[in-house]
């Protein structure tokens, strides 16, 4: 009986663990060169041409085109990894590659993987119960320790020049968006300028968003706005079913363009009677309805993103408000600065001073495009970094000295193993 079909390559064995421990070594291999202050950037090009430079693990990896399926799931390690911590990807996939190099030494002495892999968990679990032991308290207070965590997760990547001015931008933003019971760093929002040098960076406590007014008549800033923020569309509402409408004289037309100005105005007018002085539309706006907003002096921006409104929201205390109609004076937010300002050639919408900013935006300079982009992921690892040491309240001692403990104790942890496992251990 044929169970698989022509195409299926089947290997087993000695020669099947050979070829996954082998491709899984090979992953390692690709990202060891770029770790430590030592470590080179890697040039990627893919089959459009397009280049990307980083020593940044996870981004490596989703670049190359990995086929194995062994290769791959040294990859998912990775991911997780930076979705967990936001850093220390790298590491990760160099220890898994070097567990399975001394996993290869064993299986030569015939040992059973399970008894291997039942080993390595033991280790795992005694490693975990020493770092605990050696951590030390960290609080939202210790700004130096917090500040050394996050130029830590810097080093050695494009940011490195600037790490100290970074690295306080980072901590000020993390704590800025922290609540209570949890950080979100999606509330730290990241614009990139190319232009001007790193060290320009700069962090907004408020909201910059990637628009312009809408109208040229409308102010170019506007001091202790009322800020009302709707996800819809400033425009003459359409009918459910498809209508027709038979014009027989130009009075009927006339009535009719009239009525939808009607409209039009009196959802202008009901902005102007809440007191709102800026409006955030996440749709888009009616050219007569510009006019109107602009001749009552509002600022208006339109097709706002959903995530923009959201950190508006945040930053103003004001509400999303789906139906123009339902927005009440209690729904608008706050600032005391909105303004359409001028970045790196760039016109830009910045809402600032507001009250404990729950959003915050960092602006991210560097000389070229590439510079740009790597410091961002410089910035998004060490914002992982910070978020998840004020969350679990504990940092470890740097400089190698976790690595050298766990070495020192889990030999001494060996001899009390027994079995096969023991080797594992070791």
């Amino acid at each position: 009986m044929i169970v698989l079909s022509e195409e299926s390559q089947r290997t087993s064995g000695k020669d099947a663990q050979n070829m996954n421990i082998t491709a899984g070594k090979a992953v390692a291999e690709s990202v060891r060169t770029t770790l430590g202050p030592k470590g080179m950037d890697k040039m990627l090009v893919d089959s459009g041409g397009s280049v990307v430079v980083t020593n940044d693990g996870v981004t490596i990896l989703k670049e190359m085109d990995i086929d194995h399926p062994a290769a791959n799931m040294i990859v998912e390690v990775s991911e997780t990894q930076e979705e967990e911590v936001g850093d220390g990807t790298t590491s990760a996939v160099v220890v898994a590659g070097e567990l399975l190099d001394q996993a290869e030494e064993l299986l030569d002495q015939d040992i059973h993987a399970t008894t291997l892999a039942q080993g390595y968990r033991q280790a795992a679990e005694k490693a975990k119960e020493i770092l605990e032991e050696e951590a030390i308290e960290v609080s939202a207070d210790d700004r130096e320790t917090l500040v050394e965590i996050a130029s830590t997760a810097m080093t050695g990547k494009g940011a490195e020049n600037a790490k100290e001015l970074l690295a306080e931008l980072v901590v000020d933003a993390v704590i800025a968006v922290a609540d209570d019971d949890d950080i979100d760093t999606e509330n730290v929002s990241v614009e990139k300028v190319v232009g001007s040098s790193i060290d320009q960076s700069e962090l907004v406590e408020g909201v910059i968003v990637d628009k312009e007014r809408v109208d040229e008549n409308m102010p170019y800033a506007v001091e202790d706005a009322d800020v009302a923020l709707f996800d819809g569309a400033i425009e003459v509402k359409e009918t459910e079913i498809d209508a027709e409408v038979n014009v027989t004289d130009p009075d009927q037309l006339q009535q009719f363009l009239d009525q939808e100005e009607e409209q039009l105005r009196e959802m202008v007018d009901h902005l102007v009677d809440i007191g709102a002085d800026v409006v955030f539309v996440g749709d888009g706006i009616d050219d007569m309805a510009q006019h109107y907003l602009a001749q009552e002096g509002i600022l208006a921006v339109r097709r706002a993103k959903s995530g923009d409104l959201k950190r508006l929201a945040r930053a103003t205390g004001g509400r999303v408000v789906s139906n123009l109609e339902d927005i009440e004076s209690d729904d608008l937010g706050f600032a005391g600065s909105v303004a359409q300002k001028d970045v790196g050639g760039d016109e830009r919408i910045f809402v600032e001073d507001v009250e404990e900013a729950k959003s915050v935006t960092l602006i991210l300079r560097g000389g070229t495009e590439h510079v740009v982009d790597e410091v961002e992921r410089a910035i998004e690892d060490s914002l992982g970094v910070v978020r998840t040491t004020l969350l679990d309240g504990q940092v470890l001692p740097g400089g190698g000295a976790p690595e050298t403990e766990l070495a020192l104790q889990l030999r001494d942890f060996a001899d009390s193993v027994g079995g096969r496992e023991q080797l594992a251990v070791e």
